[in-house]
């Protein structure tokens, strides 16, 4: 049953809606009724508006305000310097809260196309690499990278060894508090895994920094599904959205976890046109095999960065989920296989 614009998500306790509502007025007409809503995760509704000028499907998605600056840099300033003006999501507009304390932005609803949807890839996991390739080209040392830096963060070494001390030090700190029966194997376990990893700490900085590819501007959440492949008039386009985690950093940590995620016959194809692309502009991207120690290390980087916060979670008295999502980060460094065989 259609409402009216004023009622947008009523009921859902979501913060800034008044504030959501008059954007949207101000962008589509008084006259506007929402016909349909859905939620597709936290803080993400996909919602059908008719309008006075026909339908219009978009995306609002509630952020706060330093993730929210970060997508809007992306979109209106770093990635039309490099000439990829199209390769973001489709930024509509943003309203916040007037607390300030959150930010919605709202989106074109680019449909079921994010690159999970299709097994195999094929040609679309073609297209998604070859823009990821020419993201990274784009923005290999380019002079805008100290203030996207300071902006949005470095997802290299800094990020690697700062997760891991960071973890470590929390899981200490949870030990010390006294740690329950049925959680004391995880925690020594994962105690050991990061003094491991600072005992490595050395090497791995190396292999990020000698071997991890150019250090570029990285999405910085590069799973399937943040890459959607549309189909144009003009043939397949990529975009890649949810920029929220965007920073600076070795090539190796978007490939990290975008490589995984095609299934393995895809894998090989979506790499090597990775590297054509990468190629095409000058750079040469290590072999498969001095890639690998710099995989590892941004996947080993990232869990454990995942770690950190549900143990800072834990010593702040979540202990039901946060012992959870340390259990499951437990299992994940016990299973975690070569992004590339």
């Amino acid at each position: 049953m259609p409402e009216r614009l004023d009622s947008l998500l009523a009921g859902t306790g979501e913060p800034g809606l008044p504030e959501l509502r008059a954007a949207l007025r101000d962008l589509t007409g008084p006259d506007t009724v929402v016909a349909e809503t859905a939620a597709l995760k936290k803080c993400v509704f996909r919602v059908r508006l008719e309008t006075p000028r026909g339908e219009r499907r978009i995306i609002v998605k509630r952020l706060n305000p330093v993730d929210a600056r970060r997508n809007a840099l992306v979109v209106e300033q770093w990635l039309p310097v490099a000439g990829l003006e199209g390769a973001g999501p489709p930024l509509v507009l943003a309203a916040a809260e007037r607390a300030g304390r959150w930010v919605w932005h709202v989106y074109d609803d680019l449909g079921p196309a994010d690159l999970a949807q299709f097994t195999p890839a094929g040609e679309r996991g073609r297209v998604a690499a070859e823009l990821v390739g020419k993201l990274h080209l784009s923005f290999a040392d380019h002079p805008l990278l100290p203030e996207i830096r300071m902006e949005a963060g470095d997802l290299g070494v800094p990020f690697f060894a700062s997760s891991v001390r960071d973890f470590a030090g929390t899981l200490e700190r949870l030990r010390r508090d006294g740690v329950g029966r049925d959680h004391r194997a995880t925690c020594e376990r994962l105690i050991a895994r990061m003094d491991a990893l600072l005992a490595e700490l050395p090497d791995r900085a190396e292999a990020l920094t000698v071997l991890g590819g150019p250090e570029t501007l990285l999405h910085g959440d590069l799973w399937a599904t943040n890459a959607f492949v549309l189909d144009t008039p003009d043939g397949l386009r990529a975009r890649l959205i949810d920029w929220d985690h965007a920073g600076v950093g070795p090539a190796v940590y978007d490939l990290s976890s975008f490589l995984p995620r095609p299934v393995e016959a895809d894998r090989a194809a979506v790499l090597a046109e990775y590297r054509r692309t990468l190629a095409a502009g000058g750079l040469v991207l290590p072999t498969d095999a001095e890639l690998a120690h710099a995989f590892d290390t941004a996947e080993r980087g990232r869990l454990a960065n995942c770690g950190l916060w549900s143990a800072v979670a834990a010593v702040h008295g979540a202990t039901g989920w946060g012992w959870r999502r340390l259990v499951d980060v437990d299992a994940w460094f016990e299973d975690l296989e070569p992004v590339i065989a």
